[in-house]
């Protein structure tokens, strides 16, 4: 009933700024990548691009 669950998103990278943190988060379950903010106005969450507009995905 209390299994343990694997986690569905894991940090790849994580760079802090003067008043947020912007985080780059893997999708463990279909390899894509997001680009995560949170700062002092709010937080967001978007699929990362490559340069060709592209979502990166990790194999």
């Amino acid at each position: 009933m209390f299994e343990k669950k694997e986690k569905r998103f894991a940090l790849k990278e994580e760079e802090n700024y003067s008043f947020g943190v912007v985080r780059i988060i893997v999708d463990t379950k279909t390899g894509v990548n997001y680009i995560m903010t949170v700062g002092v106005g709010g937080s967001s969450i978007t699929p990362l691009l490559d340069c060709d507009g592209n979502v990166v995905v990790d194999k």
